[in-house]
């Protein structure tokens, strides 16, 4: 029978799971797409602990899976399902958080026996941006100058001894698939928007110095290999943010790494404990690469869609233990 790889996403989830499922596919595997805003809905999952092992099954479509068929779980995206119709809001909200729970408890149980990208427990402290930094800076990767704070006056500050070349972003994405990200943009500050952060007391943010560029990069990497894209976003409104250039002014190239920087970048997502990193990188104008950040489920569909990546392949590998 041959090996299952769970494929843990949401329904708007298309592209890059084919992707994934195809390479599995090609090495004997058996893809399991899970969309877990379905659960508990149209899902059941069990999750069974006698004290000495942990069994978890997932049944779909009336089907159960035997657990130890299971060889890898990808753990693209954890979604939440809509509050149950008809409760009042603390009723559904506890619904809602119980069910993740249950998910979490259901996956811990291949921990140990199917690899995992990424391990669960890894991606939750790398998405700590300080430990990112800390990581980068270990590796020997420059970093922006960075201060997250609640704090006006701190944020002030912070803008004064950079003589006002500072970015504001947010720590955390709104990532759903291969759309741009929703939410607040990486935004330069202005004098004027110093006067304007009562609301650093309602949602702390990240303020950094701004770093000169010729070009970003978005920088892949799945264990030791590394895929690029390239994006040169000046003189268009997605200067500071590609993301908020209009449409048909920016478009992705391939990008080039490096032996020294793509070793580097491997290491700093050995050091997290993760298995796959997007990573954010700045060129400087003297081609000194900055590190920005890492998102342990950053999307890669537009760099495989545009550039022909072959990411799904890698990703494929890596969960069949590189069954090629």
């Amino acid at each position: 029978m041959r090996p299952a790889v769970l494929l843990v996403t949401h329904r708007r989830d298309h592209f890059t799971v084919d992707r994934v499922a195809e390479g599995i596919t090609r090495r004997g595997g058996a893809p399991v797409r899970l969309d877990t805003d379905d659960f508990p809905v149209r899902v059941g999952l069990d999750a069974a602990i006698d004290g000495i092992t942990s069994d978890s099954t997932l049944v779909l479509d009336g089907i159960a899976l035997d657990p130890a068929r299971v060889a890898g779980v990808w753990c693209r995206r954890l979604w939440s399902p809509p509050p149950p119709p008809g409760l009042d809001e603390q009723m559904a909200l506890a619904c809602v958080r119980e069910t993740r729970a249950a998910l979490n408890v259901w996956l811990a149980g291949f921990e140990g026996r199917a690899r995992f990208v990424n391990p669960s427990a890894a991606e939750h402290a790398a998405e700590c941006k300080g430990r990112q930094l800390a990581a980068a800076r270990a590796v020997g990767l420059a970093v922006p100058p960075t201060l997250v704070t609640n704090r006006p006056e701190a944020a002030r500050a912070f803008w004064q001894a950079h003589g006002g070349a500072v970015v504001a972003k947010m720590l955390t994405p709104y990532a759903i698939g291969m759309q741009r990200e929703a939410g607040v943009y990486t935004s330069p500050v202005s004098a004027d928007d110093l006067e304007h952060l009562d609301g650093l007391a309602q949602c702390p943010m990240v303020f950094q110095a701004r770093v000169d560029k010729d070009h970003e990069l978005r920088a892949i990497v799945v264990g030791e290999r590394v895929f690029a894209g390239r994006i040169d976003a000046g003189g268009t409104a997605g200067a500071t943010d590609w993301r908020r250039a209009g449409p048909g002014e920016v478009a992705w190239r391939v990008g080039e790494v490096d032996g020294a920087l793509a070793a580097k970048l491997c290491a700093v997502v050995r050091r997290l404990g993760l298995v796959y990193g997007a990573v954010d990188v700045i060129i400087r104008p003297d081609g000194t690469p900055v590190f920005l950040e890492v998102n342990p489920g950053g999307e890669w569909g537009m760099l495989e869609h545009d550039l022909g990546l072959p990411i799904g392949d890698a990703l494929a590998a890596a969960l069949m233990g590189g069954v090629s």
